[in-house]
């Protein structure tokens, strides 16, 4: 990117040029003209943040003198509606740009423009962060073929000291499926890039709309491993702290419980009537966990630094599991949990629906006592944060971790004391599919049934081959 690099140099040179003294952002007068009988303008605009679609408070805006008509030179912050006003502005050609941290986040140098003040009144000049297109293009280059697919960029930082982090590899995958004559076809296509010096980085190709899974690692030092929405518009933004996590003493080696030197603590409440939860369950993933006390708070002092996941639970409500970052000095997290009830009474009113509509089949084989058929409110019950976790409880299937560290869905099989079960979603047999796979791509709320076959009840329909294993069977909604 030297062309923002040569626009950032650009700037300084024309502040350091214009102004006699240094402009600070706490000063709003820097050199001002000798008093003159030539006339004078209000400059004034909106700084837009176009990624956000929202104005951009706190921009650090100044209005340099670009010739030698006039010896001007001022610093002013745009308020938290992204205002900004100049005024006694003389008659000359001028260089507007803005500074803000959204900037370094997006790798951008100052944006800039030019604005000519000829004569007394008022002269309207809007700043902007590009729109997501012209970022995408600026940063992947113009789109080849149909779609140029999304981009996602961000910095990476210390835990410890919030200092960017250099050199770390930063990857991104998810699951694509295509379907053709000769079936499904499976692939988990990847991104990787490495952070610049001053932390950031950028990957493009990424589906848009869409969801990837992101982290980062060097070293010892790494995130856990988190989910990001690219939206519609092709274009998201996800900052990343990397710390260090060590495996508590006595850990089991199939599951090692992560520890370190943060420290995390908030308050949890019901939504329903805001009073707080005792007793409900914290718990980083892989990690360290404790319960709330009669007020609802809780701390943590022994989490791993840097981006983890946080899973909450409580008895009676619907669990949440959200991103969170350790750092130092971070604020007590407010979490809000939704009763029980209410998400139920949700779901059943869907599910109907969806049933009535789509899967009469699987109520005709629900009637006949044949296997096992969870339904939507038997599955919020157990509470899941992802799918597999539904099975945990399932007489006769498991939860294994393989060689590779992926917990996947096994059944006892006819021939071998556990197995790996056929997975059919919608009807469509998913050859290839890695149950591990199922928590990306099939959510707890989006499950309308589920048929569970061990071997030997299998109907035909949903028995691919004679392999002496079952099926699972998902319909959605």
């Amino acid at each position: 990117m030297p062309h923002r690099r040569r626009l950032g140099a650009a700037l300084t040179v024309l502040l350091t040029a214009a102004l006699a003294a240094p402009v600070s952002a706490q000063s709003t007068t820097a050199a001002r003209p000798p008093a003159t009988a030539s006339p004078r303008a209000v400059v004034y605009g909106i700084v837009q943040d176009s990624v956000a679609a929202r104005p951009l408070g706190g921009a650090v805006v100044q209005l340099v003198a670009a010739d030698s008509l006039a010896n001007y030179g001022r610093t002013i912050v745009s308020d938290t509606t992204g205002h900004f006003s100049f005024d006694d502005v003389p008659v000359g050609r001028y260089t507007l740009g803005f500074f803000h941290p959204m900037l370094d986040s997006l790798g951008l140098e100052p944006i800039l423009r030019a604005v000519g003040v000829t004569g007394a009144g008022a002269v309207h000049a809007d700043l902007a962060v590009p729109s997501p297109g012209r970022l995408r293009t600026a940063i992947c280059g113009a789109a080849v073929g149909q779609s140029a697919g999304g981009v996602l960029i961000g910095s990476v930082h210390q835990a410890l000291g919030r200092a960017p982090a250099a050199g770390v590899t930063v990857i991104a995958e998810w699951i694509e499926l295509t379907f053709g004559p000769g079936g499904m076809t499976r692939r988990t296509p990847r991104r990787i890039a490495t952070t610049q010096d001053n932390g950031w980085f950028s990957l493009c190709r990424v589906p848009g709309p869409g969801v990837v899974m992101l982290m980062a690692t060097r070293g010892a030092d790494s995130t856990a491993a988190i989910e990001v929405q690219v939206p519609a518009t092709g274009f998201a933004r996800r900052e990343l702290y990397l710390g260090r996590a060590r495996i508590a003493a006595g850990s089991d080696t199939s599951r090692s419980r992560h520890v370190g030197d943060g420290r995390l603590s908030g308050m949890v409440r019901s939504t329903s009537d805001g009073r707080p939860l005792a007793g409900a369950q914290i718990s980083i993933v892989d990690g360290p966990q404790t319960r709330t006390n009669a007020r609802g708070e809780w701390t943590l002092t022994d989490a791993p630094p840097g981006t983890r996941l946080l899973e909450v639970r409580a008895v009676g409500f619907y669990p949440e599991r959200r991103t969170v970052d350790i750092v130092d000095s971070v604020a007590p997290l407010r979490v809000a949990l939704a009763t029980f009830k209410s998400v139920l009474d949700t779901m059943k009113v869907s599910a109907t629906r969806t049933v009535d509509m789509n899967l009469v089949g699987f109520q005709e084989r629900r009637r006949s006592g044949v296997g096992r058929f969870l339904m939507p409110g038997e599955i919020a019950v157990r509470q899941p944060f992802v799918t597999s976790e539904i099975f945990r409880s399932v007489p006769g299937l498991f939860l294994d971790r393989t060689m590779d560290a992926e917990e996947k869905v096994m059944m006892r099989g006819l021939f071998e004391d556990r197995c790996e079960p056929a997975i059919y979603i919608n009807g469509q047999w998913m050859n290839g599919l890695a149950s591990g796979d199922l928590d990306g791509f099939i959510r707890p709320s989006e499950i309308a049934g589920i048929e569970v076959y061990m071997a030997g009840q299998v109907p035909t329909q949903f028995q691919p081959a004679l392999g002496g294993c079952g099926s699972l069977v998902f319909w959605t909604k």
